[in-house]
């Protein structure tokens, strides 16, 4: 028997392919998809089936592309969409695979169409659940893509598929969902990368509750979406049949500020924050390349021509974080880094850092017309670890969707200190401030644990 997840850092996303004998099945795949024929190819498998679990929103499906190269059915959900490949599953029926079935469940919450998969062991008793972005570890799926108005009827589908398709297939059932911790597809995903059924049944807050009217209550909100998301919703009704990462090409300083210079060009440049901050290109985007696909959704489009600064390697991992993501049109990176950059004499900027007990002294000796304070967590960060009185609350991912509005609401006299809780994400809203406001924007390092301003305390919500 085969049982193989994969795992696509930075999206945080877990595809799979399980077979018995000679057929495999694969699920959810990614784009770039030979990982699922070498796999098959060294089992010694053929892959027989396609199953998508929804349509996605967060990356461009590998179906149409691995079918392509298999010959494998595709089967796809959310049945009220033009999908122009593959076919419909059919809820309720039983796909084999060698000795083993994969039974499909209509499970509607995050989608209406939405399905998982029930892997049956080799006596047809429940096994393993492919759940798709139903049920995650820790969380459930979204469910504000139909709109606020459509809320409680999607909350309510999501509590009968969870109450009662899911829990009652047995405790003891292994859960595998598409996303682990740092998807964008759940804001509270646990970092718990082996769970049950039993395990969420008991540890899961969004399988606690005595009431549907409570659990919609609880779920119901509109949650903010990344810019991309649109372009990948309409690009998986359609995804294309077979396409290869795209070559990068390597820029002299010359070649890479004549290509800045043309329009729709973006410079991401994915060193540490501690390098970018000593010295980075003027108009460079900071985001880390462990972080690059968490963030760069929130801002940038998907026809944006992107050139990369790293330390001069071919950025190999990069490439195929945007790739997955719809990012094709990759113009090139920094040969050598910005040790070329510095040696050909080019422009290069800086930003300041703080850390939390300089801030908190300074904070307690200036009066507040002379500095702003901009907190970009999240706000389970915030009910988590305190709020931080008389700070601009503004998470970075609303601030990247909305950059020109809240860059004019935060364009005051005095100083802006950007505050994330270690510095990582501070570092980027700062490279996307530096250059769209007139005040001093320096970065606050380290978190809470730190904090002892006596004019701006912690305050811990009851």
């Amino acid at each position: 028997m085969l049982f193989k997840k994969v795992k696509s850092e930075g999206l945080a996303h877990f595809s799979y392919i399980i077979g018995d004998q000679t057929e495999a099945a694969v699920i959810d795949p990614r784009r770039d998809i030979d990982i699922y024929l070498e796999i098959a190819k060294k089992e010694g498998m053929k892959i027989k089936y396609i199953f998508e679990t929804h349509r996605n929103e967060d990356y461009i499906i590998g179906s149409r592309a691995l079918a392509k190269r298999s010959n494998a059915e595709i089967f796809h959900a959310d049945g009220e969409l033009d999908y122009q490949y593959g076919q419909l599953v059919e809820a309720g029926k039983d796909y084999q695979i060698g000795r083993l079935k994969i039974k499909a469940l209509h499970t509607p919450g995050h989608t209406k169409g939405s399905h998982s998969y029930l892997l049956k062991d080799y006596d047809q008793n429940p096994w393993m659940l492919f759940s798709g972005d139903i049920l995650f570890a820790g969380d459930v799926g979204r469910i504000d893509f139909y709109g606020e108005d459509n809320i409680p009827e999607i909350a309510a589908l999501l509590y009968d598929s969870l109450y009662n398709k899911i829990l009652p297939l047995g405790e003891e059932v292994i859960l595998c969902p598409a996303h682990g911790a740092g998807s964008v597809c759940g804001s509270q995903i646990a970092d718990r990368e082996l769970t049950t059924i039993g395990i969420e049944k008991h540890s899961n807050p969004y399988l606690q509750f005595q009431s549907k009217d409570d659990f919609i209550n609880e779920v119901g909100k509109m949650e903010a979406k990344p810019k991309y998301f649109a372009t990948m919703e309409a690009a998986n009704l359609n995804p294309a049949a077979a396409k290869d990462i795209p070559f990068i090409p390597a820029l002299s300083p010359k070649e890479f500020e004549k290509e800045m210079k043309k329009e729709d060009t973006v410079v991401i440049d994915i060193r540490s924050d501690s390098d970018y901050a000593a010295s980075h290109i003027p108009g460079s985007v900071f985001l880390w390349e462990n972080i690059l696909s968490s963030f760069v959704g929130w801002f940038l489009e998907n026809n944006k021509r992107i050139l990369l600064v790293n330390s001069g390697n071919y950025p190999k991992k990069a490439a195929s974080y945007l790739f997955r993501m719809g990012y094709e049109n990759l113009v090139g990176y920094l040969a050598r880094g910005m040790l070329s950059w510095h040696m050909a004499a080019k422009n290069t900027e800086s930003t300041a850092i703080i850390n939390v007990a300089q801030l908190c002294n300074l904070l307690d000796t200036r009066a507040e017309s002379e500095y702003m304070l901009l907190d970009i967590r999240k706000e389970e960060e915030k009910e988590e670890e305190g709020y931080i009185a008389g700070a601009l609350e503004i998470p970075l991912t609303v601030l990247q969707a909305d950059l020109v509005k809240y860059a004019e609401e935060i364009d005051r006299d005095g100083e802006i200190y950007i505050f994330c809780g270690s510095g990582m994400r501070s570092m980027t809203a700062a490279s996307l401030l530096e250059n769209k406001v007139e005040n001093k924007v320096k970065v606050v390092l380290g978190g809470l644990n730190a904090w002892s301003s006596t004019s701006c305390p912690i305050e811990i919500e009851e």
